[in-house]
């Protein structure tokens, strides 16, 4: 165990979520307790990891970058590299209509949190840290458009985390019952540097708009009566 304990090791997507858990934690612990943790999937593109190695810049934390694309390799998520499939340019709501609720969106990437929060719980205990934290909220669960968003979910795999690092490792979703506006408001509170986080599905030079992850987050701002500084 090193002797500069790390407090908490945070997910980091690099987008607006994971980056108001990242200011969360440094707040509670300060920048030399934190790590941020980024997984590569096998992603259609790198933005999304270029911003959190930019926003983990930005508060001086330690970042740590994990390659679990080859576990990914099966999957057609239509976020993936390996699918054909188009990146749906709509709301999570209209998509799950198709599915009558039945399935998850076609960006959900099976088990993926699930893989993540382990990799990062194996990381954190090695280095001695206390708490796992992720950016989990109520709109990515909801219609079961990303199961491993949920409570549930949550709930078990904060057992497993638990009871699998010896009753070391805690698992926290601080926004779990909070819709995307909520997580804003507290961003915006903190400071966050939203110009810096990229949400979109798509890797082009700006934002497309028109996906499930754009609109969400458009309508977050627009709810905190703020335009979105990345845009």
């Amino acid at each position: 165990m090193r002797s500069d304990t790390v407090k908490a090791a945070v997910l980091a997507s690099g987008g607006v979520d994971s980056t108001t858990a990242l200011a969360q934690a440094v707040e509670r612990y300060g920048a030399a307790k934190v790590t941020a943790i980024s997984v590569l999937y096998g992603q259609k593109h790198r933005k999304e990891l270029e911003a959190a190695e930019k926003i983990a810049s930005y508060y001086g934390v330690e970042h740590i970058s994990v390659d679990a694309a080859p576990l990914f390799q099966y999957s057609r998520a239509s976020l993936l590299q390996g699918s054909q499939e188009p990146v749906p340019k709509e709301c999570y709501a209209d998509q799950l209509k198709k599915t009558q609720g039945k399935a998850p969106v076609s960006t959900y990437v099976p088990f993926r949190n699930g893989i993540f929060l382990a990799a990062a719980a194996g990381i954190a205990l090695s280095l001695g840290s206390e708490a796992v934290i992720y950016g989990a909220h109520a709109d990515d669960a909801a219609g079961a458009a990303y199961p491993d968003c949920s409570p549930a979910f949550f709930e078990a795999m904060a057992a497993a985390v638990w009871e699998g690092s010896g009753r070391q490792i805690r698992l926290e979703a601080p926004f779990l019952a909070m819709n995307k506006a909520a997580v804003v408001e507290i961003g915006l509170r903190l400071h966050v540097p939203y110009e810096l986080t990229w949400s979109c599905y798509e890797g082009g030079a700006e934002p497309c708009g028109q996906c499930g992850t754009c609109r969400d987050r458009a309508a977050a701002f627009a709810a905190n009566r703020v335009s979105d500084p990345a845009r």
